[in-house]
């Protein structure tokens, strides 16, 4: 069961239980599925019982309680527990890694993507401030991917800005309903566009709004201590081992992965950071995540191919495809920044 079947079959519960008269709750569009917290346990957690508190009149634990049994009938679930104030842990059978790797690499890079429109309308608007513009652009990017539809709006843009970031202001569409959402970072403390394009972005967009970006060569040094140069590292490694896979005459195949419980834990997030990046406008959750995932992988992935005398086997076929995996919400991750993906570094 992947996160996206796991995130449905939860739905599914409370329907059930609202159903059984059980809960007197709307049923939520989505629910949010997570690797466990300090102090939860299993594959997944949801904080659904949480949310339905408030509107079920009853304390998130006993939401929780009246979920539980609802959720353990599920065939594709070993067991659920209760932790903290009402978070539901979940245990997946065997097949949970084989199923979010083959989920991936059936979406590739719009894993966590929604399947189509929402409905809802939301303008962004910005000064005429290069740091506003990236990151307003990049956040209606991750918008778009939520099934948001999205104008982006701006007091003024310079052409440079276009012809040596690529950032354009799309006002196509109707105006929400609602008054535009203001983005206002602080801006750059000096001129980013010397480091070109993708550092630039990257140097404006990976800082957190409030915060001041630093704009200077550690962006462009091609060494592990620049988290761009990381994360673009890990996603040339991760399309090196499928080339070099073909060359010794193997192909990937989802199974288990011994050793890979953190690597797929923040490959599971990876909807939960786009859904989170899109309600805050902040793309920079949506960078930093993209680090995480990259420092995940790295001791990874020298694992993936046969070494000296070694056959290929059914582990490197698994090892492989969670390789892809990775690369492929690398490059949707990138993609959604305006930042390339190069294959080889």
């Amino acid at each position: 069961m992947t996160p996206v079947e796991l995130s449905r079959t939860v739905l599914h519960a409370v329907r059930r239980a609202v159903d059984a008269g059980e809960l007197h709750v709307s049923v939520p569009p989505r629910a949010v599925v997570t690797p466990p917290g300090p102090g939860g346990c299993g594959d997944y957690a949801t904080n659904i019982a949480l949310q339905l508190a408030r509107p079920a009149g009853q304390p998130p634990l006993r939401v929780a309680e009246v979920l539980r049994p609802y959720l353990v009938d599920d065939d594709g679930i070993a067991d659920v527990v209760l932790s903290g104030p009402g978070f539901l842990n979940i245990s997946l059978h065997g097949a949970a890694p084989a199923g979010l790797v083959e989920e991936i690499l059936r979406r590739g890079s719009r894993y966590g993507h929604a399947d189509g429109p929402d409905g809802r309308l939301v303008e962004l608007h910005c000064p005429r401030d290069l740091r506003a513009v990236v990151v307003a652009e990049a956040a209606g990017r991750v918008l778009r991917s939520q099934g948001a539809l999205v104008r982006v709006t701006a007091e003024a843009l310079d052409p440079e800005w276009t012809a040596a970031l690529g950032v354009r202001v799309d006002a196509v569409g109707p105006a929400p309903a609602e008054p535009p959402v203001n983005v206002r970072p602080v801006p750059a403390p000096a001129d980013p566009l010397p480091l070109g394009r993708d550092a630039a972005r990257w140097a404006l967009l990976h800082p957190a709004a409030h915060d001041r970006p630093r704009i200077g060569d550690e962006h462009l040094v091609q060494r592990e201590s620049n988290p761009l140069f990381r994360v673009r590292y890990a996603h040339a490694r991760c399309r090196a081992a499928a080339r070099n896979a073909a060359g010794l005459g193997f192909t990937a195949a989802p199974g288990p992965v011994a050793g890979a419980r953190e690597l797929l834990a923040v490959l599971a997030d990876h909807p939960r950071v786009l859904a989170a990046t899109a309600a805050h406008r902040a793309p920079d959750r949506l960078a930093r995540h993209l680090v995480t995932v990259a420092d995940a992988a790295l001791p990874f992935l020298p694992t993936v191919l046969p070494v000296g005398e070694e056959k290929p086997s059914a582990a490197h076929r698994a090892r492989l495809a969670l390789a892809q995996a990775v690369g492929a919400v690398l490059a949707g991750g990138l993609s959604l920044l305006g930042i390339d993906a190069p294959d080889h570094l």
